[in-house]
């Protein structure tokens, strides 16, 4: 199941990365589109991912994870057809509709994976479904750089893309299940627990969630800014053509993939039940480093091509690892099998308001004062939020252990 999950999950990025690939041919071949005209459709199409989050989370617990998971799959192929299809006048609507069913995909993974797992191996279950959204988007865009060098429009990179995922949609479809025969359903009217954690509660009481939210809003800002805008920059600042830049983008969930598993391994092991977030010690060293890879993309000039695409998988790796934990194990630790979408839902959608910015803010600072002030920017922010962490996290081990 969790093999299937992870190829059903990979093939979303397939309607989902497809915007951020064919953006420079969207640049060059429809009049009155600007990156800051395209950022502002991505940072509406991530407000409705972030709304789809609250909704979707608590209906994959009332509802299974399993009805969630295919609603989305299947409405990311329509609007992914509507998008290519229906040329300008429908861009804004299509993505956001496109975002707004995707949304309901994760937590409706996260549900089915608190029914075959348990909380001892919830880091490294998390960390292997994680594979899906990072190698998915890495194969997505060698794919998708692969057709526009054979001279793909960029409607048929979305009508190509839709195809895709619904060969995918047949195994998944007839497979999937939502738990191991015989097992029963958890009760969706439970309340939200703090994890295995012995207090439990709920989790809007607890100062740490909120951290963790606090947290996802970040992550998920540097994040998409890197899926949204990888391929422009190494096309405009790195100076490689369209399909190279398309292709070399892929290695930012490439090395993403490489420290998720690491991280996810290693968070079980030093996780306690009574404090979900000793499983972000990692955090604080994954933000600072990208803060000082980020300021050298940003104040170092004239590197070398190679080295900038090298710089962005290192960024990947520094920072995909730790963002995995927000929105899988620590969702588990806090709502534990009972109330998991809900609790990821939550996380992920403050997270994704957060990458709002990523579309029309970035794009904006890009298009008005260049690529070098915009990620210095991110850059300083990464090294305040590593600061702010760390001493928190002390704080936490202090008190809980």
């Amino acid at each position: 199941m969790i093999a299937l999950l992870v190829i059903g999950y990979s093939g979303f990025y397939l309607c989902r990365s497809h915007f951020s690939v064919a953006k420079p041919l969207l640049l060059e071949t429809v009049p009155g589109l600007d990156k800051a005209a395209l950022g502002l459709i991505a940072s509406v199409g991530t407000l409705l991912y972030a709304l789809g989050k609250f909704i979707h989370g608590p209906l994959a617990d009332k509802w299974g994870g399993k009805p969630l998971f295919l609603y989305g799959l299947f409405g990311a192929i329509a609007f992914t057809l509507l998008f290519g299809l229906g040329g300008p006048p429908l861009f804004m609507l299509a993505w956001s509709a496109n975002r707004f069913v995707q949304s309901a995909g994760w937590g409706g993974m996260v549900r089915i994976v608190s029914q075959w797992s348990t909380p001892q191996k919830y880091g490294l279950a998390m960390a292997v479904v994680s594979l899906s959204y990072l190698f998915g988007d890495f194969l997505s865009r060698l794919l998708l750089g692969y057709w526009v060098g054979l001279g793909a429009t960029w409607s048929q990179l979305f009508v190509w893309s839709a195809m895709g995922l619904g060969l995918i949609a047949i195994p998944v479809v007839w497979l999937l299940r939502e738990r191991p025969e015989g097992a029963e359903m958890v009760p969706a009217t439970a309340p939200i627990q703090s994890g295995t954690a012995s207090g439990g509660g709920s989790i809007f009481a607890r100062p740490d969630f909120w951290m963790v939210c606090f947290l996802s809003f970040c992550f998920t800002l540097l994040r998409e800014t890197f899926n949204e805008w990888t391929p422009t920059y190494l096309n405009e600042a790195a100076g490689l053509a369209k399909a190279a830049a398309g292709q070399a983008s892929s290695i930012f969930p490439l090395f993403g993939g490489l420290s998720v598993l690491a991280v996810g391994a290693f968070s079980d092991r030093i996780a306690r039940e009574t404090n979900p977030m000793r499983r972000l010690a990692v955090v604080p060293y994954g933000l600072g480093l990208t803060a000082v890879l980020l300021g050298i993309l940003g104040q170092v000039p004239g590197l070398n091509p190679a080295v900038t695409v090298g710089l962005v998988g290192l960024i990947g790796f520094c920072l995909i690892g730790p963002y995995s934990l927000l929105a899988g194990a620590t969702s588990l630790d806090f709502g534990g099998s009972q109330k998991a979408a809900s609790a990821a839902g939550l996380i992920d959608g403050v997270g994704y308001i957060g990458g709002i910015l990523s579309g029309c803010a970035v794009g904006s600072l890009a298009q008005n004062l260049g690529w070098a002030m915009s990620l210095s920017g991110l850059g300083v922010m990464c090294a305040v939020v590593a600061l702010g962490t760390g001493l928190l996290l002390k704080h936490q081990a202090r008190k809980f252990g």
